[in-house]
């Protein structure tokens, strides 16, 4: 297959799901009908003009100059500044003013509607020709919603020799550099050899560049995988893609660096199928509701059981951005009529590490996360939230004080949903344990529950959940734990989210490393890697923990061992 056979294809798929297919040469600006004035211009003006009216149809014409004049106008001569500032136009609008009766009125310009598919544009063109600095540039596919070159396809065929995937990669950071006006518009870049295709944000490296294996859902993958037909079909749905865009694009600032960061295939169904559950959990109780199906591996979810369920990651997948996501969709959900959300982890440096990237993506949450200091401002900051908001704090601070025998309520709200961050770890503690003294004792699980007594509650844990937790009594996230959404170490590694860990289910041989001369820590030799053992407790029984080398990688994901009872430590019985 050549790459113009490849090119074709990849276009019938865009067709077949309701894109309107352009040929580059038809449009150009020596064409017959010719949609752009020049080769430097990147932008269908014809269409984003057409789009802003229908969107808008209130505004006077002078309101729709001013939003087509800051659109073609970059803020910046750095690209990825430049498109941060679109992408915040892009959700919210791009700000005019006019005159009406006299006065001047301060308004948005709507780009996209989000809401409606059928009031936007979509159209795939091919071969659309730009002048670089250098020489012309032809990318193989660009996307166009309304007008906005929002996503490029850059293809390599899949019979030329020693020509791959990465390719593409190198191709696309030669536009970065020759045609830059292009990507400041950018939301996607799509990179492929034909069979292996990948999706990375404007800023990615090749390690960021990741697969899409699905297509509607979690558990909507084809039998047998093309990649690229599963990414133009999965990825480029027109629903799911604006739902993309709205919800799962975020920006950080490493050191002076600005990060685009976008979610992959697992964090994005992940989110829509988290959200869809905690809005049928946090609903009120009405005894003529019944329980509704949320995913084909789940449990039913009953409407008003404050019960949202675990999302679960692989260690390295991506839980922070998974979290963010969650917390900037269910926002805006009309049906949470402005929840508060209250995220909890068990220790300091997790908390801040957590709320350092919710602060970092204000712009998808709409709003600025607190972090509660201590039990005083932790309850003083609970009690007076009316609505909205997002509340940081420890496990920890939901303790007692001295005179306090049980917790008192903070907010009875039902729209507050409660997000456990590492919930495997601490949030133990609804059932009471009986003291030395006599007294009865319960843990923090059971004070947050009284604080909020009509919170709905999810766990995001990055380690497999525990046998012991799985009882009622001792889990707070969700009394009875059901998987909202799951990323599990057989999956992570094909989508290189992280290196290949295994699961260690027994020891064959046992050799002592060089570099580790202790007996505490030793390499063991599994079926398939070599693992470098950490010491358990003392006994040798609960969980231990494992260090697998990646290949080639240097990185060093966590393998977990249940050993359900007391067992010899394996370095002390053979050497």
């Amino acid at each position: 297959m050549t790459e113009d056979q490849l090119e074709r294809l990849c276009l019938e798929w865009f067709a077949e799901g309701g894109w309107e297919i352009a040929h580059g040469p038809d449009i150009a600006p020596a064409a017959l009908t010719p949609e752009r004035a020049d080769y430097r211009q990147v932008l269908l003006i014809g269409d984003l003009e057409a789009a802003i009216r229908r969107l808008n149809p209130h505004l006077p014409d002078d309101a729709v100059e001013q939003a087509l004049a800051v659109v073609r106008k970059p803020e910046s001569l750095d690209v990825v500044v430049s498109n941060r500032a679109f992408h915040r136009l892009l959700l919210d609008g791009v700000p005019v003013e006019y005159k009406r009766d006299d006065e001047i009125v301060h308004d948005r310009a709507l780009l996209v509607d989000f809401a409606e598919l059928s009031a936007n544009h979509f159209r795939a063109v091919n071969q659309f020709t730009l002048q670089g600095r250098r020489q012309l540039r032809r990318p193989d596919v660009v996307c166009f919603i309304n007008g906005l070159p929002l996503a490029v396809l850059e293809l390599k065929s899949p019979g030329a020799e020693n020509v791959d995937i990465w390719d593409a990669f190198h191709q696309i950071q030669t536009y970065k550099d020759e045609v830059p006006e292009l990507f400041v518009t950018n939301e996607a870049v799509v990179i492929s050899d034909g069979y292996n295709a990948r999706v990375g944000s404007l800023t990615a490296n090749q390690e960021r560049f990741m697969p899409w294996r699905t297509l509607r859902h979690e558990d909507d993958k084809p039998l047998l995988e093309w990649q690229l037909e599963t990414l133009v079909r999965g990825f480029f749905d027109r629903e799911l893609l604006l739902d993309y865009l709205r919800h799962f694009i975020l920006f950080e600032s490493d050191a002076d660096t600005l990060i685009k960061k976008i979610a992959g295939y697992h964090q994005f169904h992940a989110v829509r199928e988290a959200v869809r559950a905690t809005v049928i959990a946090a609903r009120e109780t009405d005894q003529r509701q019944v329980a509704e199906r949320r995913a084909t591996y789940a449990d039913r979810v009953t409407p008003g059981s404050k019960k949202v369920g675990v999302v679960w990651h692989t260690q390295g997948s991506g839980k922070s951005i998974t979290m963010c996501c969650y917390a900037g969709k269910l926002l805006q959900q009309t049906e949470m009529n402005n929840p508060t959300l209250v995220v909890v982890t068990d220790r300091n440096d997790l908390d801040g590490q957590l709320f350092a990237t919710f602060s970092a993506a204000r712009e998808l949450l709409k709003q600025e996360p607190i972090q509660a200091d201590d039990r005083d401002e932790l309850r003083r900051l609970l009690a007076e939230r009316e609505s909205g908001g997002i509340v940081f704090t420890t496990v920890q601070k939901f303790a007692l004080l001295e005179e306090e025998a049980g917790h008192p309520i903070l907010n009875d709200r039902h729209n507050i949903v409660v997000i456990s961050d590492e919930a495997h770890c601490s949030q133990y503690g609804l059932k009471a344990t009986l003291k030395q003294d006599g007294s009865y004792r319960f843990g923090y699980a059971k004070h947050m529950r009284d604080a909020l007594p009509n919170a709905s509650f999810s766990a995001s844990p990055a380690r497999p959940w525990p046998a012991r937790t799985r009882t009622p009594a001792r889990c707070s996230a969700i009394t009875s734990p059901s998987t909202t959404s799951r990323m599990p170490s057989m999956t992570a590694p094909r989508c290189q989210s992280t290196t290949s860990p295994g699961w260690p289910s027994s020891i064959s041989t046992a050799r002592p490393s060089r570099r580790c001369p202790t007996r505490s820590r030793r390499w063991w030799r599994t079926r398939r890697t070599w693992v470098l053992a950490s010491a358990p407790r003392a006994n040798g029984a609960g969980w231990r923990s494992w260090w697998a080398p990646g290949p080639g990688s240097g990185r060093w994901p966590r393998i977990w061992w249940n050993t359900s009872r007391p067992a010899t430590p394996p370095w002390t019985a053979r050497r």
